[in-house]
């Protein structure tokens, strides 16, 4: 595998071989108009293992929920190893509950990996628009009913993203002579489209150098004319923050906001609702590391837009997809427990959901444990949402906290 300066020097030979400038010239453009992007050093192959600057991970295609995002580790520097990150994650279930009552709709409240497949109903990626010319593709197989293989091409797509954000920065003014150091961010995205019926799911994991990890789920497609309002809810696989008021006249200020651990140990106290008002931070800790300073190490759930149920939760189709009822679960790892609204979509009638088996109110407190995320969108349909739909986006980061003894990426480079 190349170095930084190595796969910089092999990517400017082009430049100076002739019957590359020849082309050039015959397009009409100089050679000065010919930009060369620095990538980070990378590697991409059908084995399913991606490497990618101070990321390794596995990407596997699966009929039912599309990617899978496995071992993932992240290369601590200071440590001189890869460090596990998560072991799996994927897309549980999809919730797609309209909301119209007559007799030929109420029925319709889809659970769209378990009922249709998200990976079933993955289609090819269109270069240069589904994604970037720098882009990537890999193609997906699964079995038929019959035990043979199919193939879908160009089901995943992978590439650099660089959208002009800053990694970090700063601008030292007190020191005599202008100090500023930038680092711009470059991410890894992985990408697959699904077209459920008359929907398209766009779905992005974006990997970035700090450490975190970013899902997206993205939605476009055609709306029946009918129009129903509906909510999508997707199901991908705690450090509270409270006002405190000064009253005592120690202090100018009269309010100031603190932070107060509690742990989740049961099952019952890691079921969340966030809201605009709740403060909380979710952070999975080992309670059995610690950085150099004692810091538990962990990573924080950063949650995106929130959209609660709006359905009654004894409402039969709310039974079923009872995944949505809260925001955040934690489950004790059970290798039968994959699937948020249960394993037989077709005939489930609520009794093997996440609702159900948190009834047993196990313990999660220093226990090998699964993170549930409920994301999701109220979609009331515009006059903009016709005849195509416009791309609605929802998303939630992984981020470390105390994962490393220092910035991660101080080691960057400053681009040339």
């Amino acid at each position: 595998m190349l170095n930084n300066e190595e796969q910089k020097a092999a990517g400017e030979l082009p430049l100076t071989y002739p019957p590359f400038i020849t082309s050039i010239a015959k397009r009409g453009l100089n050679l000065s108009e010919v930009i060369y992007e620095d990538c980070a050093v990378s590697s991409f192959d059908d084995s399913s293992a991606e490497r990618w600057a101070n990321w390794d991970f596995h990407l596997a295609f699966d009929m039912r929920v599309g990617p899978i995002i496995s071992l993932a580790s992240i290369y601590d520097h200071d440590m001189r190893k890869y460090r596990r990150v998560m072991y799996r994650g994927y897309i549980s279930e999809m919730f797609v509950p309209y909301q119209d009552l007559s007799e030929e709709w109420y029925f319709r409240t889809f659970l769209d990996a378990g009922e249709f497949g998200v990976g079933i109903c993955a289609v090819p990626l269109q270069p240069h628009t589904d994604c970037p010319p720098n882009a990537v593709f890999l193609d997906g197989y699964y079995t038929t009913r019959d035990g043979t293989p199919a193939k879908t091409s160009n089901v995943f797509c992978v590439f650099e993203r660089y959208a002009g954000d800053i990694m970090w920065r700063h601008s030292e003014t007190i020191l005599p002579g202008d100090t500023v150091e930038v680092r711009p961010d470059v991410t890894l995205v992985v990408r697959m489209v699904s077209t459920v019926a008359n929907y398209d799911y766009i779905i992005d994991w974006e990997f970035k150098q700090s450490g975190s990890i970013k899902i997206t789920a993205s939605l476009s497609g055609i709306l029946a004319v009918k129009a129903s309002a509906y909510t999508h809810k997707d199901q991908i696989q705690e450090e509270p923050t409270y006002k405190r008021f000064v009253t005592n006249g120690s202090s100018p200020r009269k309010s100031h906001w603190t932070v107060v651990d509690e742990v989740a140990k049961m099952e019952s106290d890691a079921k969340i609702r966030l809201g605009l008002g709740d403060q909380t931070e979710i952070i999975v800790v080992n309670p059995n590391k610690r950085t150099k300073v004692g810091n538990n190490i962990g990573y924080r759930l950063i949650p995106g837009p929130l959209a609660g149920p709006l359905l009654w939760e004894h409402d039969y189709e709310q039974i079923r997809g009872a995944f949505s009822n809260y925001d955040v679960w934690v489950t004790p790892y059970n290798k039968s427990e994959k699937w948020a609204a249960g394993a037989y979509i077709d005939r489930a009638r609520g009794d093997d959901t996440i609702a159900k088996w948190t009834l047993r109110n196990r313990k999660i407190e220093n226990e090998d444990i699964v993170v549930w995320y409920t994301l999701g969108f109220h979609h009331a349909p515009q006059q903009e949402d016709f005849p195509i739909m416009p791309t609605l986006s929802g998303s939630f980061e992984l981020r470390p906290s105390n994962f490393f003894d220092r910035n991660p990426v101080l080691k960057v480079k400053t681009p040339e």
